[in-house]
């Protein structure tokens, strides 16, 4: 698997998106990232090409993660929605959208995603680099370790969300199977 862990990730976006892209990728080229990009690489590509389309390049990037190819991904179209969306529908895809460096840490910290997006509509190239430092710098739990049970707690969403079978769902009543159970309160980070 290419992983974050050794500067290897995925991208990719359609047309609206490739403007972020680009500035990101640069960025992180500049800081030695290898990137495999699944999606729009030339501004004066074929735009009539319909594989380039949002949703196709989401599940390209999408099925780079269910099939094990790679760890996490970074996803750009106008609004980061559409091609998340996409890319959500694959396997063990936990995705988000975000426009701001906050988000991108929550997302990851407390989210575990594996895949981001972001909108080119609404970031700026600055802001897009700061967000994909910040997501692929951290990791689930990554500055709560003080925050009693913070990994444990969303660890077992993460694992519970994986595990989650709907038709198992509506049987069940719609109750959720619970994997274990850990307790978490709202704390204040101490000083």
């Amino acid at each position: 698997m290419k992983s974050v862990k050794n500067k290897q990730l995925v991208v990719g976006a359609d047309f609206a998106g490739f403007p972020l892209k680009e500035a990101v990728v640069k960025h992180l080229k500049d800081k030695g990232w290898e990137i495999t990009d699944l999606g729009v690489t030339a501004p004066d590509q074929d735009q009539e090409n319909t594989d380039l389309m949002f949703h196709r390049v989401g599940l390209r990037v999408g099925a780079a993660i269910s099939e094990g190819e790679f760890d996490r991904a970074l996803l750009f179209c106008g609004t980061g929605m559409g091609i998340h969306i996409a890319a959500s529908k694959c396997p063990h895809v936990h995705a988000g959208v975000v426009e701001s460096v906050q988000a991108a840490l929550r997302a990851i910290t407390g989210n575990g995603v594996n895949v981001l997006a972001m909108g080119a509509f609404y970031v700026a190239p600055q802001m897009g680099c700061d967000i994909a430092d910040a997501y692929l710098n951290a990791d689930l739990g990554t500055g709560y370790e003080w925050w009693h049970n913070f990994y444990e707690f969303h660890k077992l969403a993460i694992d519970e969300l994986e595990a989650f079978d709907y038709e198992k769902y509506k049987a069940n009543g719609f109750k959720v199977e619970h994997l274990g159970d850990f307790d978490l309160k709202l704390e204040t980070k101490p000083e």
